[in-house]
């Protein structure tokens, strides 16, 4: 996407994980960044870390006014700091990145917010840790930065939300509110639903029980220690979405729980297996490596000691070999100093990396 890019000043009211590193991406483009938060322990992490430097350094000189501002705020306080964001820099862009976005236009509305400088956006990225300290520049590299501009908006406003997304690496979608609203119920806040369920279900089960898990395990439950209290803010401002989702989960539980009562009944086994191949379905639909169509990837697993240093090995000698990765998972052999390396890559490429990582001594798993 072509856009004119931004030159600043920029303010980030929020310098948490996606704030903090709004700012490291931004000035490393050289573009000057002002940051403001409630915490002053968060907001001295992030100067100190180079996101930018205290708003107060701005509002010393009254003639220099923000280009764009970006609320990276909670969702349950994003309405209120865009409104007053926007009163305080009249010939300012605002733009919030908050994970919902029809309540927060909705919220704009009703105080009779100017609409034609706000544009609601949200990328799509985030790690485990949170905080300043967790920030990365490159956080948002090939990564969907959605633009959800009301029809309020001026033009110059538009192009502002999606230069900045551009500025960070990000690949720039538009979207309206409600389809936003939609499609991060399914593929963002259901799972997130899902994975503490089955997490929730761990409590209190006998360690010894637990000795045997394995990456499935791990994959599926992963998010389930996400912040409850974001969690909170968003499952609430998205409720009747992830609620459409969660009874079409209910009736195909209680569809499995009726089978596996019965499990020898006629037709039982066809219905195990007809769920399974949904899930087939399902999975070979979601988007490829950097949001192209999805793609299937040929699997091996390599066993290696579990010593300093065999990973980068192994990694390193793939690179020699000249094939590219396009996933890896790490496992570890209960009561066993081995490790497992699972990677995939692309069909073509597999046989020929076996062979060759079989003749340089690696203990191969098909």
């Amino acid at each position: 996407m072509s856009a004119t890019h931004l030159h600043g000043p920029v303010v980030v009211i929020g310098t948490g994980l996606l704030g903090a590193s709004i700012g490291l991406g931004l000035e490393h483009r050289g573009v000057p960044v002002f940051l403001e938060d409630t915490s002053p322990t968060n907001q001295a992490v992030a100067v100190d870390i180079g996101a930018g430097r205290p708003v107060a350094e701005l509002d010393a000189n009254p003639g220099v006014q923000p280009e764009l501002v970006v609320v990276a705020a909670p969702p349950d306080v994003t309405v209120d700091v865009v409104a007053r964001a926007l009163e305080r820099w009249p010939r300012a862009v605002v733009v919030d990145i908050a994970s919902v976005k029809g309540a927060i236009l909705a919220g704009l509305r009703e105080r009779g917010a100017d609409l034609t400088r706000y544009v609601g956006t949200h990328p799509m990225a985030g790690r485990e840790k949170s905080g300043p300290v967790a920030a990365r520049g490159e956080l948002f590299t090939s990564m969907p930065w959605v633009v959800c501009a009301p029809p309020e908006a001026d033009h110059d406003a538009v192009r502002l939300a999606k230069s900045l997304g551009a500025d960070l690496g990000g690949n720039v979608i538009e979207f309206d509110a409600a389809e936003h609203d939609e499609a991060v119920a399914l593929v963002s806040h259901l799972p997130q639903v899902m994975s503490s369920l089955l997490a929730s279900r761990l409590q209190g089960t006998d360690l010894r029980l637990l000795a045997l898990a394995g990456n499935g395990l791990r994959d599926t439950t992963r998010i389930a220690a996400s912040d409850p209290g974001l969690w909170v803010q968003i499952l609430g401002a998205n409720a009747p979405q992830v609620v459409e989702h969660l009874y079409g989960v209910r009736d195909d539980v209680e569809r499995l729980i009726r089978t596996l009562e019965a499990p020898a009944a006629p037709g039982a086994r066809l219905d195990m297996a007809q769920l399974v191949s949904e899930g087939n379905a399902g999975v070979a639909r979601i988007p490829g490596k950097h949001g192209g169509p999805p793609q299937a990837f040929a699997w091996m697993s390599i066993l290696v000691d579990d010593r300093p240093g065999q990973i980068a090995r192994l990694l390193t000698e793939i690179g020699e070999i000249g094939v590219n990765l396009e996933d890896l998972r790490l496992d570890h052999s209960s009561g066993r100093n081995v490790g497992m390396v699972e990677i995939s890559v692309l069909p073509s490429k597999h046989d020929a990396l076996v062979a060759e990582l079989e003749e340089r001594g690696w203990r191969v798993l098909q």
